[in-house]
């Protein structure tokens, strides 16, 4: 059977001036379905029965086409694609083919941009056409080859105020970043790296923007001698800022500022003031 959005090998069945047909070995020359691999394609010395690796999609006028361009995305694994362009109907994204692929409206979690790469699905509609989805949930994996302390690196496709944000890990397994481990602004496309906190039951991950306590008050220090300098030695925040001060200017929760700024002070980097911070 010649299955639309997926690669396989198929076999010439019979050449014409505008390409060669294939079908599958069992069928040559019988008159069975065939499906039309244009001239400029066909690879040289080719010939009736020798096979031929492919994908199948359509064209402009719908018809099933082949191509040895093998695309960047396929039935059954997600992957990141650029978006070409947006129209009244959806958006188009370049997957390495002639025919950009459709990203219908009813399909996008967000407002996608031009320009902008994100985590998408591939399904036939019910035309019988080939489309994308960003609702991936039901397309990652959960069999990743990582455990607790792993430093790993993905793709946000979703969010919840509730629970948190949705993380492809390799563009591919399944995992989570639990809202209270949601130390800075992401947005879904965004790529981040993370440490796997637990591997669960299920096989998803629970993942954080944190390091491990000694070492990220480590990382929150530096931080906050960098943003220092930056700014002429002194920044107007201290133990009395609020939560959402903190968390907008440096990434960290107030008591991560805290602990930090307590160690730049034993240590005798900085001198805090009703006023703020300021570099000894």
């Amino acid at each position: 059977m010649i299955e639309l959005g997926k690669k396989q090998l198929l076999y010439i069945d019979h050449k014409t001036d505008f390409g060669v047909y294939l079908c599958e070995q069992e069928n040559l020359k019988k008159k069975a379905e065939c499906v039309l691999l244009p001239g400029r394609q066909v690879p040289p010395g080719a010939g009736e029965g020798d096979p031929v690796e492919v994908f199948i999609y359509r064209d402009s006028d719908d018809r099933l086409i082949a191509t040895t361009r093998i695309p960047a995305l396929m039935l059954g694994v997600p992957a990141v694609l650029r978006v070409a362009q947006v129209s009244q109907i959806g958006a188009f994204l370049d997957w390495g083919l002639e025919k950009d692929l459709l990203l219908p409206y009813s399909e996008q979690t967000v407002k996608v941009k031009e320009g902008e790469e994100y985590l998408v699905g591939l399904y036939i509609d019910k035309s019988d056409r080939l489309c994308a989805t960003m609702k991936v949930y039901d397309y990652l994996k959960t069999n990743a080859p990582y455990k607790a302390e792993d430093h790993v690196k993905g793709i946000v496709y979703g969010k919840n105020p509730k629970y948190g944000v949705f993380v492809a890990v390799d563009n591919l397994y399944s995992a989570m970043i639990p809202q209270k481990e949601v130390i800075r602004r992401l947005r879904i496309g965004d790529v981040t790296e993370a440490r796997v906190l637990a591997v669960r039951e299920d096989g998803k991950m629970n993942l954080s923007l944190r390091e491990k306590g000694y070492l990220q008050m480590d990382a929150d220090a530096a931080r906050i001698m960098s943003k220092l300098s930056g700014n002429g030695g002194f920044l107007p925040y201290h133990d009395k800022s609020s939560p959402d001060e903190i968390r907008e200017e440096f990434g960290m929760s107030k008591n991560e500022f805290k602990r930090a700024i307590g160690r730049l002070y034993k240590n005798r980097k900085i001198v805090i003031s009703s006023e703020g911070i300021k570099m000894v």
